[in-house]
């Protein structure tokens, strides 16, 4: 049973992570909006809405499975940024992060035979791989462009629909 609490325990911090970086790419967002980065902005402000509703998955799954849920404080969010280079390599940084907090979670609860819990977070794993992927694709994108202009029109002609909504994606506390 100490095992169960681990994952429990484990994807409570990974609550205020998930809101953290929400908060992050929101602050991020804001960023490329005063650059005049529309489109930097808009995939941005979707990852932030997007790491939101992880989160918020995460808090009904806890509810769902009648465990203690508390949301409190963030970790520190960066605002300022040398370069949209920068700011886009950071989040990278973020999401590479997460996605070994996610594998640790499955192995957690693989490991405390929680297998509801392992079968939960097979569907933040595959998220993990796109978000990764796409913040990859657009960092080497920035490198090779050089031009801002260009990456903004690299991003609206391919990454525009990139943040999409997932009908499989599990159910968020608070949705309707």
């Amino acid at each position: 049973m100490s095992e169960d609490r681990s994952f429990n325990a484990l994807l409570r911090d990974q609550i205020r992570h998930g809101l953290t970086t929400a908060q992050q790419y929101l602050s991020a967002a804001v960023y490329f909006d005063g650059k005049r980065l529309p489109e930097l902005a808009a995939q941005t402000y979707a990852r932030s809405a997007q790491n939101r509703g992880h989160a918020m998955r995460m808090v009904q799954y806890l509810l769902d499975r009648d465990a203690p849920v508390a949301i409190g404080g963030l970790d520190e969010v960066r605002s300022e940024f040398d370069s949209p280079r920068a700011a886009i390599a950071f989040l990278l940084d973020r999401e590479q992060a997460t996605t070994a907090r996610i594998s640790a979670l499955a192995a957690t609860a693989r490991t405390a035979n929680d297998f509801l819990g392992e079968q939960f977070m097979q569907w933040f794993l595959g998220e993990q791989v796109t978000d990764v992927a796409e913040m990859t694709t657009l960092l080497a994108v920035l490198d090779r462009e050089g031009n801002l202009f260009d990456v903004e029109e690299f991003i609206r002609r391919e990454l525009a629909s990139a943040v999409a909504p997932d009908s499989s994606a599990p159910r968020m506390a608070g949705a309707t």
